[in-house]
């Protein structure tokens, strides 16, 4: 320990050990101290002498750290110590004062640290273990010790991160540490660690960090947050770009909608600080990725419409309206706009409706190109705006139109500035950015677009007073022809070539000046400089353009006579030569990279993204034309002409083969219309024919029922023979029928009358039998009063029955013996009083009837009764006997327990009269007390079995 103490700070009087010899003998304290106290000590003092003695505690005391981590694992001080020391050998301090030499020097030595500390892969693994430590001096040492490892190796130790099980899930936890320190400092971990490896940007991602990141942006305060929020924003850059698994789970899991209020400004916008800037210039470009030009289509077109939804581009042109917004913040905002709205109609429509808050208002289109054609911007302003109205016009050929029509004389209104006015106002001003600017801004207003560049040679420009307006094209090539700047003619070079390309309507009108095709002749077979070389390509890229799209309409300068032009006075090799060098210009390959016009300075903005396609697309076509012959050009015109009939032919056949199409569908549908119709007919007609068949069956039943009408009126006519004392022989049948139903209906009522009798006596037996209940006996009482009352109710039926029957006998006999009378009067009183007999016999008969039913259904009700009263005697004797069993085994265990009482007592007498032989004294009050409780006992069973 005093060894210990002169380490860190004591002075002994003897020589002091250099650096090399102490930290040899901490690191053998370290491996040999069997006391965790001693090594703690030793690692504590390693750790304050790694930052001046670096190398030497790294060369001598890495093993034996990492040995401290996985053997003290219960030691969280150690552990922290060790983590410390590690990470101040292995991190590169960078201080201002150091030189680069020192600086580099000091990498190369975290770089050969950090390759021994990852030679065992173990080590990394080790590391991601101790990182499940909650405790705060384990974890955050190890938070910095992995970062400063993916800082000088990334790519090994992401490798060996990626295949650690469960590795960046256990980094992913960091974000939901509660102390701001190590959550910290975990997003600049999962910085260092997502830097370009897709893979792991696809873990982090699914393991839920947009959800947390947004969070912390949120609960940090946006746009207004500190430097946390900066380093989520990176970190979601370093997950989202160039990345299209992350950016579709992005967008899916609607995590645009969340980004909206990040740009919500107020009305005063001035005094930003440097921290919202950063903020808010990183949340501009997380935007520009997910609508990058570079993401395919699809994915672009997804997001745009989101973001137009959701309301963010309406959001974006407020800051893009508003006043005070910082320069830099205002120029990515437009950069910002221009591809959210590219190649979106829906986004570029909105756009072109958004005014600025002026007076009068003004197109926010306007108010931008105002700004773009004013040489007094700032350069990265001015192309912003540029590239903003190039994404406006991209596959927007409404837009397009909207733009050439305000150069048209018939929409020119004098009042206002349009779009138009200031593009030919910066086209022709004395500034050749502006000159350029406008320029590429018009060629995109043509581009791909026929109508349009047609449209354009209708423009006239009035030059000075009391000359004549020339043509806008016309003009052009007069300021080509004054020897501007370079810049200036590239830009209306560029201009020219999109204008007449794949226009011969155009290549017609140019062509018609005369001196036009001189002047691009000169131009190229001069010998000039550099920079003149470009205007030479370009020159003869224009002239290649007339020759390819010449339509022969002008006799001095048909195909033919221009391509002699060319080979006379400039040569066929010359000319390839100088077309070949516009893609071989440095600048050219810049701007063929990406959209966006993006230059170091004014003066190397020279091309436009758009136009090196159209270079790349007709170089090869022009050189082909030129080195043509006029018979292999006849041969080909010959092959295009048949070319063109076949292809009229087929277009013919086609048409044909459309409209037989067409007509085989049509034919298809008539036919399935036509069976539809079919099958319901067929099924009307079936249902017609049933209803004539039931119609023909009523009328076969009226025809039948007419001829028996006919019938028994013509026996009516011939019935004085046939009736008998006024009645009809089928009226006595009738009454026989009658008295043989009432004969069944009486000998049926006997049968139920004896069999209710029977019950009754039965009921009566039962009812006799004493009974265990109350309630029982009064219900078998009650049923025996219904009872003999309903005996009563059949035996004066069955008398009304029996003198029913002694009625109809007499009529029956009457009905018979009254064929001898002869008196008239006397049948017809006869035969009233036989037919009012007979329907008040006819009416008892149903009452009879009535009546029976009634009686049967009591009857059942009767059983019914009577079977619930058997069962609850049934249950009450069941009840009784098992009560009587009860009360049979309580008095056997009483019986049991005076048993037990009895030898009880016999045993504390016996006991009693021992201790009175041993001369102990005994209180006989308890003897006598137990005796006279045990008689009461006896007394009150006894009381209980009478009771009983």
């Amino acid at each position: 320990m005093n060894f210990l103490r002169g380490v860190m700070g004591g002075q002994s009087a003897g020589p002091q050990p250099s650096g090399a010899e102490t930290i040899q003998k901490l690191c053998d304290r370290v491996a040999s101290s069997t006391l965790l106290e001693d090594r703690r000590d030793a690692v504590r003092a390693l750790k304050s002498l790694s930052k001046k003695y670096r190398m030497e505690v790294g060369m001598q005391a890495m093993d034996h750290l990492i040995n401290i981590l996985q053997t003290d694992r219960s030691d969280s001080e150690i552990l922290g110590y060790a983590l410390d020391t590690l990470y101040n050998i292995i991190c590169n301090d960078e201080d201002e004062e150091q030189d680069e030499a020192a600086q580099k020097q000091a990498d190369d030595l975290g770089a050969k640290f950090t390759e021994a500390f990852i030679q065992e892969h173990e080590h990394i693994t080790l590391l991601l273990t101790l990182l499940e430590e909650f405790d705060f001096h384990v974890r955050w040492p190890g938070v910095k010790l992995l970062t400063a490892l993916l800082k000088s190796q990334c790519v090994q130790v992401q490798s060996i991160i990626l295949v650690s099980p469960m590795g960046v899930s256990r980094l992913m936890d960091l974000l939901a540490d509660s102390r701001e320190v190590i959550r910290n400092d975990g997003l600049l971990l999962l910085q260092q660690l997502t830097k370009g490896n897709a893979a792991i940007q696809k873990i982090v991602a699914f393991e839920n960090a947009f959800e947390r990141l947004l969070d912390i942006i949120t609960e940090e305060g946006s746009s207004d947050g500190g430097i946390v929020v900066e380093d989520c924003l990176l970190l979601l850059l370093n997950l989202l770009k160039n990345n299209s698994s992350n950016q579709n789970f992005f967008k899916e899991g609607s995590f645009i909608q969340r980004m909206r209020p990040w740009f919500e400004v107020g009305d005063d916008n001035s005094g930003w600080s440097a921290q919202k800037v950063t903020n808010l210039h990183l949340m501009l470009q997380l935007v520009r990725v997910m609508v990058s030009p570079v993401n395919s289509p699809g994915a672009t077109a997804s997001c745009q419409k989101s973001m137009f939804q959701c309301g963010l581009l309406q959001q974006l042109c407020t800051i893009l309206m508003a006043t005070g917004v910082p320069a830099d913040i205002l120029t990515e905002t437009i950069n910002t706009v221009s591809e959210v709205i590219r190649g979106s109609q829906v986004n570029q429509d909105y756009f072109a409706s958004v005014n600025a808050p002026s007076n009068p208002p003004r197109p926010a289109i306007v108010v931008l190109l105002m700004s773009m054609v004013n040489d007094r911007q700032p350069f990265v302003l001015r192309c912003a705006v540029l590239y903003c109205f190039q994404c406006f016009l991209y596959k927007n050929q409404k837009g397009q139109g909207e733009i050439v029509a305000t150069l048209l004389p018939s929409t020119i209104d004098a009042n206002c500035i349009s779009a138009g006015q200031l593009l030919c106002g910066g086209l022709f001003s004395a500034d050749s950015l502006s000159n350029w600017c406008a320029a590429v801004a018009l060629a995109h207003a043509l581009q791909d677009n026929l109508t349009q560049k047609e449209q354009l040679l209708r423009v006239q420009l009035a030059t000075s007073l009391g000359k004549p307006p020339v043509s806008l094209l016309q003009q052009c090539t007069n300021i080509l022809s004054q020897g501007s700047k370079v810049q200036t003619r590239v830009g209306l070079l560029m201009l020219l070539c999109t204008w007449i390309n794949n226009c011969p309507i155009a290549v017609t009108h140019f062509l018609h000046n005369q001196e036009n095709v001189p002047f691009l002749t000169a131009q190229i077979s001069e010998n000039l400089g550099e920079d003149e070389r470009l205007v030479q390509g370009l020159c003869a890229l224009l002239l290649g353009i007339c020759i390819y799209y010449n339509d022969n309409s002008l006799e001095n300068y048909t195909k033919e006579k221009l391509k002699q032009l060319i080979e006379k006075r400039i040569g066929k090799e010359n000319f390839v030569e100088k077309l070949g060098f516009i893609t071989k210009h440095e600048l050219y390959s810049r701007a063929a990279q990406k959209p966006q016009p993006v230059f170091p300075s004014p003066e190397q903005m020279l091309f436009d993204h758009e136009f090196t396609k159209l270079v790349k697309e007709l170089e090869g076509v022009i050189t082909k034309a030129v080195h043509k012959s006029s018979e292999e050009e006849k041969k080909e015109e010959e092959v295009k002409k048949t070319l063109e009939q076949h292809d009229n032919i087929v277009t013919q056949y086609k048409e044909l083969i459309r409209e037989q199409d067409a007509k085989i569908q049509e034919l298809k549908e008539q036919m399935a219309s036509m069976t539809s119709q079919n099958e319901e007919m067929q099924t009307t007609m079936v249902q017609q024919l049933s209803q004539i068949q039931q119609h023909k069956d009523q009328y076969n039943i009226l025809k039948l029922k007419l001829g028996k009408e006919n019938q028994s009126q013509a026996n009516s006519l011939q019935g004085d023979g046939s009736q008998v004392n006024g009645m009809q022989t089928e009226e006595v049948a009738q009454l026989r029928e009658e008295m043989e139903e009432l004969r069944s209906q009486h000998a049926l009522l006997q049968t139920q009358l004896s069999d209710k009798e029977a019950v009754i006596n039965t009921l009566r037996s039962k009812g006799s039998q004493p009974t265990e209940g109350a309630t029982g006996g009064s219900d078998n009482t009650e049923l025996l009063k219904e009872l003999e009352l309903l005996r009563s109710q059949v035996q004066s039926q069955s008398s009304e029955i029996s003198q029913l029957k002694t009625d109809n006998q007499d009529l029956l006999r009457r009905a018979e013996t009254g064929s001898s009378d002869t008196s008239a009067s006397g049948d017809g009183s006869n035969m009233a009083e036989l037919e009012s007999r007979l329907a008040a016999q006819t009416s008892e008969t149903e009452r009879l009837k009535e009546e029976v039913r009634g009686l049967t259904e009591g009857r059942v009700q009767l059983e019914q009764q009577a079977a619930s009263a058997t069962s609850s005697v049934a249950i009450l004797q069941r009840e009784k006997a098992k009560l009587q069993t009860d009360l049979q085994e309580s008095k056997k265990e009483q019986d049991d327990l005076l048993m037990l009482l009895a030898d009880q007592d016999q045993k504390i007498l016996s006991l009693k009269e021992r201790l009175k032989e041993l001369g102990e004294t005994v209180d006989d009050e308890d003897d006598l007390d137990s005796r006279d409780q045990t008689d009461e006992d006896d007394e009150e069973e006894d009381e209980d079995e009478d009771k009983d």
